[in-house]
């Protein structure tokens, strides 16, 4: 069975990358790539780049089983509106959504469509996830530090490998309170710590820190290549085919019990 694919944010960093991961996947084809840049570029197969613009008449031609988008949040969830709409199963690796798009989304697919959305595909990182977890249920009384890394392009901060571990964190201690950085006089309160480093080329560093009486233990994953990004967003891709309609996360296709 041929799974045949479209890309937004094709010409991208993630784009190009992703249509390179998807070579190695015979049982894949790349259908359409759409940009808002880079239109007119050649990509695998003789595709060509098309304007963002087009993404609803040309997917209603080329049919895909699936479409990936690597954007930014409002064109997501517009490219997210017309792909379910049109009955195709969906990838989202964008990040950065507020409340009312992460809504927005989910009012489009829910019926519809199999969407995996997540904020990372590595692999790693889901083991991060359900560490931190793990850590968090035994270490109920210890402070708890986010800190997070990442190349001084990124617009978003915390990154939503980040947000999703305070999630998790929330979720099993039961603590509220988020703090972002630090400044001035006070003292720690019952909080989570979350702290967002924007410098050189970093392509993601992920550490938790637990600090309690005479110790501390950090729950560390580093990225060294977006190429894992790449091939956790082509597996998932392959995964959501099949799928029934609804909204999934990275553990699904991986078969993890931890869902940010």
């Amino acid at each position: 069975m041929t799974i045949k694919v479209a890309i937004t944010g094709a010409a991208g960093r993630m784009g190009t990358m992703v249509i390179d991961a998807m070579k190695a996947v015979p049982e894949m084809e790349l259908v359409a790539g759409f940009g808002i840049s880079g239109m007119g570029k050649l990509l695998a197969g003789g595709v060509i780049v098309s304007n963002a613009s087009e993404l609803r008449d040309i997917l209603a031609q080329k049919r895909p089983d699936v479409l990936i988008d690597f954007t930014v949040p409002a064109a997501a969830v517009s490219n997210v509106g017309i792909a379910a709409d049109l009955g195709i199963n969906l990838v989202v690796g964008t990040t950065g959504f507020s409340k009312e798009q992460q809504a927005q989304m989910r009012g489009a697919i829910e019926g519809k469509v199999a969407a995996v959305i997540t904020p990372n595909f590595i692999m790693g990182v889901n083991v991060f996830w359900k560490l931190i977890e793990i850590a968090a249920k035994s270490l109920q009384d210890y402070d708890i530090e986010v800190i997070e890394s990442h190349h001084r392009m990124k617009k978003d901060a915390p990154s939503g490998t980040a947000v999703a571990a305070v999630n998790i964190l929330k979720r099993v201690t039961g603590i509220d309170e988020v703090k972002h950085g630090r400044e001035g006089i006070a003292l720690r309160g019952k909080e989570i710590g979350v702290h967002a480093v924007r410098a050189g080329d970093i392509v993601g560093d992920h550490i938790v820190l637990f600090a309690g009486p005479g110790e501390r233990l950090e729950i560390r994953h580093r990225a060294h290549s977006r190429s894992a990004f790449a091939s956790g967003a082509v597996r998932a891709a392959g995964w959501v085919v099949g799928a029934k309609p609804g909204i999934y996360s990275m553990a699904d296709v991986l078969g993890s019990a931890t869902t940010p």
